[in-house]
């Protein structure tokens, strides 16, 4: 029998915890609520409606909420679970489009804000953030996705059984499609409908949580894109610096007086421009190295482990033809 859950994250959201356990519970068969240490009666009026409630002991956060509705949906046998945000943002009646792709072998839906145009009633200041978050999680992931921070999801039973998340913090979205893209799952996009008029419970604010976000999906654009990270910018610098030469050679042709100042300065950036691009290139080349190494292992174990397999088949069927022999 197949189980589909409704998960949501929850802190001090007693006034609107109600509205999304009842309206997700018309389609799901179980809700979950994980109440990241409220000190309200968030977990109590959720308890009084039927959810099943995991209780943190004190506030981790959101990836850490994330990744206890991962394991609960886990231990409960869940084939399909729907991620939704407790505070009243996210429709409850749109759980059924999000749904519909994992019947067609979508192991991931993102719920878009921004899908067909969309998104225009979000404030500027939030959607400049999530733009630069969108195109920093798409370069880190190598994915294509047009609203990486959305709250609002839902997992085939592929991606509930191998995304595992690290992160306690707001940087759980992109790490997600991160671990999708790595496992191949096959994600798409469907478009939903957002409430900002929503009371606020997070400590966080918005800008410091988009900085926060961008600086840990820089340090995994690091490891995992150092021609972006290191050869992009490296050639910028380095190519600026070649301009500064060229103008002071131009100047020192015409009689000028070459300045030491931007002398000094056009070497330092064509220097440290080009051991950038050089370093992002070696960097890239024992990433792919390392890559190729491992998918020729995984490639050499399976090869080894079809004949072993087929030479036990073969050694059982010798013992039964003796153990025949034998008896005759």
């Amino acid at each position: 029998m197949s189980l589909t859950i409704a998960a949501m994250p929850a802190y001090n959201e007693e006034r609107s915890i109600a509205k999304m356990v009842l309206g997700c519970k018309k389609y799901v068969d179980q809700v979950v609520v994980v109440d990241d240490g409220s000190s309200d009666a968030t977990a109590e009026i959720a308890k009084s409606l039927g959810a099943y409630v995991v209780s943190h002991e004190k506030n981790e956060g959101y990836g850490a909420s994330l990744r206890a509705c991962f394991e609960t949906a886990r231990v409960l046998g869940a084939d399909k679970m729907v991620i939704i945000d407790s505070d009243g943002q996210h429709d409850p009646e749109e759980i059924p489009e999000l749904l519909r792709p994992l019947g067609r072998g979508v192991d991931l839906v993102i719920g878009s804000r921004f899908c067909n145009g969309n998104g225009n009633e979000i404030p500027a200041y939030r959607k400049l953030g999530m733009k630069v978050l969108d195109i920093t999680t798409n370069i880190v992931g190598g994915i294509s996705v047009t609203d990486s921070q959305s709250g609002f999801r839902a997992y085939g039973r592929r991606a509930i059984d191998c995304i595992s998340i690290g992160d306690n913090g707001m940087s759980a979205g992109s790490e997600i499609l991160i671990q999708a893209k790595d496992n191949k799952l096959k994600v798409e996009e469907v478009e939903i409908h957002c409430s900002y008029n929503v009371e606020r419970t997070s400590t966080e604010h918005p800008v410091s949580h988009g900085v926060k976000v961008l600086l840990i999906l820089l340090q995994d654009m690091e490891l995992r894109r150092p021609l972006y990270y290191f050869t992009l910018p490296g050639m910028v610098l380095a190519a600026v610096g070649i301009g500064i030469g060229l103008e002071l050679l131009r100047i020192f042709y015409h009689g000028g007086q070459l300045s030491y100042g931007m002398t000094m300065l056009m070497i330092l950036m064509t220097l440290v421009g080009s051991f950038m691009a050089f370093t992002g290139i070696i960097l890239h080349t024992i990433s792919r190295l390392i890559d190729q190494s491992i998918k020729r292992l995984d490639v050499s174990r399976r090869t080894r482990s079809k004949p072993f397999s087929s030479g036990i088949a073969r050694y059982e069927d010798l013992g039964d033809a003796g153990n025949t022999v034998r008896d005759n």
